[in-house]
């Protein structure tokens, strides 16, 4: 099988150089707490970006980017919106559950207990459901959301799971992290129809798709973007990005595609000029720990969590790769602009 080409470092930097009134830092929102975070979601039609950060979700307005309310939480991960019912959905490990809130007030409604270690959550309109990640369970939550209720679940998947997108016409895609596979799942009848192998893209992380021309889009912690084609799992392009990657956005509109990547603190955007073809459009620079991002398609703008980070703790057992410790009071949501 024909792999496609990786281009070398030094295109990437020369496209780099050349780009012209690109994205860059333009404020960040301080955020209280010093806490962790994971994913942001953002509501373009609803003005609102929702933050994890870990005992929360900090809820800001995306027009004047100000904090208009908090929802509380503990361990708190993934956010999905589903406007037809005025509600969303948080994702939490303690140890596995999802919180219901109302959009409008933020009251909680609810909370649903599902598999352990709850990460990326999203919602399938075709068949109305609210799906789980749970990574500690190796396994996928189906809920109905009017009723709270689990519908259903696809068990055993046997790896460590990693982000998912549904493509909203029967199929949702999971990474398997640790295996370097893609699976496509029945959305409906809630079983796995395709296993396909990654590589050389490893450590597959964030993804996004294009629902019209059926591209996937996956950030691969091992620094390279691939493109799927999400009805046979052909490679279509693979190409260079920053290390540590946690986040994928596609913006139809547009047609750009956005990695971050906190390990280098980049955040790299490409043009999907053919379903067959991407080109590297910049690579702007962020900050170094900004991992998980959100895209408002209304503005362009993109929202980064991150914090100060001091130095690296020595690696122990059990801990092979720690985390840099966050420094007091610089948590805070970075804003990319044009």
């Amino acid at each position: 099988m024909t792999r496609p080409r990786v281009l070398p470092f030094f295109v990437i930097f020369a496209a780099t150089l050349g780009a012209q009134g690109g994205y860059h830092v333009i404020k960040k929102i301080p955020i209280s707490g010093d806490y962790g975070w994971d994913y942001l979601t953002a509501d373009s039609e609803g003005r609102r970006l929702y933050v994890s950060h870990d005992k929360e979700v900090v809820v800001i307005d995306l027009d004047s980017e100000a904090i208009v309310g908090t929802i509380p939480g503990s361990d708190v991960h993934g956010i999905a919106v589903v406007r037809d019912l005025g509600r969303g959905f948080i994702s939490a490990t303690d140890p596995g559950s999802v919180t219901i809130f109302d959009l409008k007030t933020l009251a909680v409604i609810g909370k649903v207990p599902v598999g352990d270690d709850p990460n990326a959550i999203f919602y399938d309109h075709k068949t109305k459901r609210v799906f789980t990640i749970d990574r500690g369970s190796k396994r996928l939550t189906a809920l109905d959301p009017k009723t709270g209720k689990v519908a259903g679940t696809v068990d055993n998947l046997g790896g460590k799971t990693e982000h998912a997108v549904s493509d909203d016409a029967g199929h949702i895609f999971l990474n398997m992290q640790d295996l370097g596979t893609l699976l496509r799942i029945d959305a409906q009848a809630l079983k796995v129809t395709d296993t396909w192998k990654l590589a050389p893209c490893e450590l597959p992380s964030s993804m996004d798709m294009d629902r019209v021309s059926h591209r996937i889009f996956i950030g691969c912690r091992s620094g390279v973007m691939t493109v799927v084609d999400a009805g046979t799992g052909r490679m279509v392009s693979m190409q260079p990005i920053g290390r540590g990657v946690d986040a994928t956005e596609y913006d139809p509109g547009k047609g750009l595609i956005y990695f971050s990547s906190g390990g280098d603190g980049t955040m790299s955007v490409f043009h999907q000029d053919t379903p067959e073809k991407y080109s590297l459009v910049e690579r702007a620079k962020t900050q170094t720990g900004a991992r998980t991002m959100a895209l408002d398609r209304k503005t362009g703008r993109a929202y980064l969590s991150v914090a100060e980070l001091g130095p690296r703790p020595e690696a122990a057992p059990g801990k092979p790769q720690p985390r840099s410790p966050m420094i007091p009071g610089t948590f805070s949501v970075l804003v990319l602009g044009q």
